[in-house]
């Protein structure tokens, strides 16, 4: 289908896009009378040429032209035309004023023709006439009164005569009245429009012009040639005070007295008249119909969710003849959607400041124009004008528009919404192509015409913009979608009930939101603030160690035990090497020192992007608001309505944060020897934050997952992994042994040392392996283990203890021949001095041995004799043991150490019997 704009032909003045203001549609009937009015308004010929003859027009010129011919029944003498502001009473007025004045020329209009028909008239009936404009009128010499005007142009001076003496000081009575008609002939036709706007101007004058209205009515409803029409406004817009309306009340009750009131415009042929005053041809009617046809095809397509009173099939009629109705319809409107004119008449009529046909006319006049600007390049080719295609971009149009609805405070809606340079509709329209173009810009100009009219239901129905901007090819999910995407990001959109929205000059939530979170500022309250809530997340219910947004590898500690190390929200990974590099330089160095544990790391980076940082900017911008809103600081910055969203909202942007860390965070990186580059990437492929599990449990999960760690391991592991290198030997040192978990060679554990020493308690008391310690040089052991119970003290992860092979510990724990024992030798603690045993604790004839020991002892097994050798001492008597010890320490260190030692011995209690002393010399040189 072709679009309408090359098919219809728009008239000279709209197509090279004049300047198009209401009053331009409006016509003057004065300048009509006078001969200064435009040629398609002063010339008979070309003003019922563009004139469309509704019923409404047809019922008041066929009312009109039998009661100037006499008839009188059904044909009041009075008509009082009322409408609403720019309704077209001032077209009645003048189509009656060629009709009477220049017949000849107006009879050649097939349509004047009809009318006459239908009133059963042959010709126009001959008649003198008399216009009176209140908005134009002034006092002149010999025309010093309404009443001298009009009696001087239907009867000239005789006229004036006829109405006595005292005409410039009194409005004449009824006979005077009579008297002018008489001497016009007997056949009259007085025509008076803006009456209110004369009182207004004229107030010393408005007490006799009321008692001249009613002697004119009263005298006009004597005769039976003669009629009166007289217009008078339904809108509030056209009286400027309280003292206007008084008198609107007034004229009114003593016209509508014996007035026939019609109104002067007929929703039913509005598109008609539109189309005559803004175009010169419709096209070919092939064009026409097949676009009809298929939009009628659409509608009854999706008919259950489009409003029924365009689709509703009577229970009467087939359904192919309610199909060719709707076709007739949206023929009958081409090239306008249905739905752009009818929300005029829906919605608009009832806004008081709407000019209900030339406001019409100028916001439609200019939508056409704007079509028709560089070549058409701009305008969306669709095959009918729908609401969505209305170009409020256009500063000169937004006016119009504005200005008819009588509220330029919805400007700020329009251009942050709808068709601002940065709206939001224009933002979610980015890739939006085809039939989806400019969607969501469509879906936002629609709700704003249906929206912004009613007074009593300012609320657009998804119903009423599914048929605005329905068309074929188009699923009305596109447009529900739409609206809820427009919902979701509008500042100025709200959601009424369950299907409808609307556009407010108030600000919704959001806009109010997004100034606050303009305001924060990013190094004081944002990047602190991600980075709390990423310590948040990763502590809550943490099952490991956890070291936070590390500036280098130097402060991350070297220890067995797994532990997760969550990188900074500035340390994104990004898949690139530099990233990668530094982290491997971290795993295997801590500073300048190797580290032993790197396989006990488990790096949590996060990956690239604004995500988290825009999340928490609007958690802490929700949080304002709400601290403001209790303070009582928003005021009417927020409506009603909204503030009960407000805790709701804040708990949402808490999750939100939530969400988006567990997202975020989404790359583990471990150390894995059989890579080159030394560490391994694990991508999480997101996740959703949960009650039931914790981010260190999902890391937990995730190396499970990936085969690179386990909560505990079998003997049979240990055994197929045996160092090829000790497999001979049948020997492993616990030091090697736990180190293999904690490098990479084995898998990781959670805590290296806890589940190894309880494992190899375990697997020596079923013989799966035996323990050694204190190997001697010939291989033997001083004490094996196997088969029995074991200490889990005795397990330590030194190169002095070993996990022994099941055959090898077989083997050692043969036992040995037996040897004569020799004889008990009691030796005193000094030379040649026997230790004399406390008589009354010991019995008598029993053997007592006093042992000393003594000697130097190696630094690598101070820590095993608090665990293996004191325990053993303490079985028996009279225990006692000392200490001493010798340091020398340089410089400032010296005196570090000795406050270091005095602490230690404070917390131990032993401040008041071990004793520190300290000497200090310079050192030679």
């Amino acid at each position: 289908m072709e679009p309408w704009y090359r098919v219809t032909i728009p008239r000279p003045e709209v197509r090279e896009g004049r300047s198009f203001n209401p009053d331009e549609f409006a016509i003057a009937l004065e300048q009509v009378v006078a001969g200064t009015a435009p040629q398609d308004y002063r010339d008979a010929t070309q003003f019922f040429a563009r004139t469309v003859f509704t019923r409404a027009l047809r019922e008041q010129v066929a009312v009109t032209l039998r009661r100037l011919s006499g008839q009188t029944e059904g044909a009041p003498p009075v008509l009082a035309l009322v409408t609403q502001f720019g309704g077209g009473k001032t077209h009645v007025l003048t189509a009656l004023y060629h009709l009477v004045e220049h017949s000849k020329a107006s009879l050649r209009n097939p349509e004047v023709q009809a009318v006459l028909k239908e009133a059963g008239l042959s010709s126009i009936p001959k008649a003198r006439w008399a216009v009176f404009v209140g908005n134009a009128w002034d006092p002149q010499p010999g025309r010093e009164t309404p009443w001298i005007d009009l009696a001087r142009q239907l009867a000239g001076d005789g006229g004036v005569a006829a109405l006595g003496l005292d005409a410039r000081e009194a409005p004449p009575g009824t006979e005077a009245l009579g008297r002018v008609f008489e001497a016009a002939g007997g056949r009259v036709l007085i025509l008076m429009d803006e009456v209110l706007n004369f009182l207004n101007r004229r107030r010393p004058m408005a007490e006799p012009f009321y008692a001249f209205l009613d002697n004119l009515v009263r005298a006009v409803t004597g005769t039976t040639h003669c009629a009166a029409v007289i217009s008078l406004p339904r809108s509030r817009t056209e009286m400027a005070s309280e003292w206007e309306m008084e008198w609107q009340e007034r004229i009114t009750k003593i016209v509508r007295r014996i007035a026939r009131e019609l109104l002067a415009n007929d929703e039913s042929e509005i598109s008609e008249v539109v189309r005559r005053r803004l175009f010169e041809d419709l096209g070919q009617e092939r064009a026409r119909r097949s676009v009809a046809r298929a939009y009628a095809d659409w509608c009854f397509q999706w008919r259950a969710q489009l409003p029924p009173e365009w689709t509703t099939i009577a229970a009467e009629a087939v359904e192919a003849k309610a199909r060719e109705s709707l076709q007739r319809r949206f023929e009958a409107c081409y090239p306008f959607h249905p739905a752009t004119l009818s929300v005029f008449q829906r919605k608009w009529q009832t806004v008081p400041q709407y000019q209900q046909t030339r406001g019409t006319l100028a916001m439609l006049a200019q939508w056409i124009s704007w079509a028709y600007r560089e070549n058409h390049q701009r305008a969306r080719r669709e095959p009918l004008i729908t609401l969505g295609s209305a170009p409020l971009e256009v500063s000169e149009f937004r006016t119009t528009v504005l200005g008819q609805l009588g509220e330029h405070r919805l400007n700020p809606a329009i251009e942050h919404d709808v068709a601002g340079e940065h709206s939001h509709a224009l933002s979610l329209d980015a890739d939006a192509k085809g039939a989806l173009r400019d969607i969501h810009r469509r879906v936002a100009t629609a709700i704003f015409f249906e929206s912004s009219g009613g007074m009593v239901d300012k609320v657009a129905h998804l119903p009423e913009l599914r048929f605005a901007l329905g068309e074929p090819e188009l699923d009305v999910a596109t447009i529900d979608n739409a609206v809820d995407a427009l919902e979701k990001r509008a500042y100025y959109l709200r959601k009424v009930g369950t299907d409808g929205c609307r556009f407010g000059f108030t600000a919704t939530l959001r806009k109010v939101v997004a100034d606050r979170r303009a305001s924060l500022d990013e190094e004081r309250e944002v990047r602190p603030a991600v980075r709390q809530s990423v310590k948040n997340e990763f502590a809550r219910g943490a099952n490991l160690p956890v070291v936070y947004f590390p500036e280098g590898g130097d402060v991350v500690p070297d220890s067995p035990q797994l532990t997760v190390v969550v990188l900074d929200p500035d340390f994104t990974w990004d898949g690139t090497e530099g990233p990668q590099a530094r982290l491997a330089e971290w795993t295997r160095q801590r500073g300048v020192d190797t580290r032993r544990y790197p396989a006990a790391l488990v790096w949590c980076a996060k990956k690239s992007g604004r995500a988290l940082q825009d999340r928490v900017e609007m958690h802490l911008a929700w949080r304002r608001v709400a601290d403001e809103l209790a303070a009582g600081l928003l005021g009417a910055e927020v409506d009603a309505s909204d503030r009960r969203e407000v805790a709701g909202k804040l708990r949402d942007a808490d999750e939100d944060v939530r969400e988006e860390i567990w997202a975020s965070y989404g790359y583990l990186v471990v150390a894995d020897r059989t890579v080159p580059a030394g560490v391994k990437v694990i991508d999480l492929a997101g996740g959703y934050a949960s009650t039931g599990q914790t981010l260190t449990a999902r890391v937990v999960a995730t190396l499970k997952a990936e085969g690179l760690l386990t909560e505990s391991v079998g003997a049979g592991y240990v055994g197929r992994n045996w160092p090829v290198a000790l497999r001979e030997s049948g020997v492993w040192p616990l030091q090697g042994l736990r180190q293999s978990f904690l490098d990479g060679s084995l898998t990781r554990l959670i805590d290296p040392e806890r589940t190894l020493r309880e494992q190899i308690v375990r697997w020596v008391e079923a013989g799966e392996f035996g323990l050694g310690s204190g190997q001697r040089p010939d291989g033997s052991f001083q004490r094996v283990w196997f088969k029995e119970a074991v200490g889990s003290e005795e397990v330590t992860f030194d190169a002095q203890t070993f996990l022994i092979t099941q055959e090898k510990a077989k083997d050692l724990t043969q036992p040995p021949a037996p040897i004569e024992s020799s004889p008990i030798t009691v030796r005193g603690d000094k030379a040649g001095e026997p230790v004399a045993p406390p008589v009354s604790a010991t019995p008598a004839g029993t053997a007592i041995f006093a042992i000393r020991v003594h000697g130097p002892i190696p630094p690598e097994v101070w820590n095993k004799l608090g665990v293996r050798l004191i325990p053993r001492l303490k079985t028996g008597q009279s225990l006692s043991m000392g200490f001493e010890a010798r340091v020398q320490v340089q410089g400032e260190m010296g005196r570090h150490l000795e406050q270091e030692l005095r602490q230690v011995l404070s917390e131990l209690g032993l401040v008041d019997t071990v004793t520190v002393e300290v000497e200090m010399w310079q050192q030679e040189s």
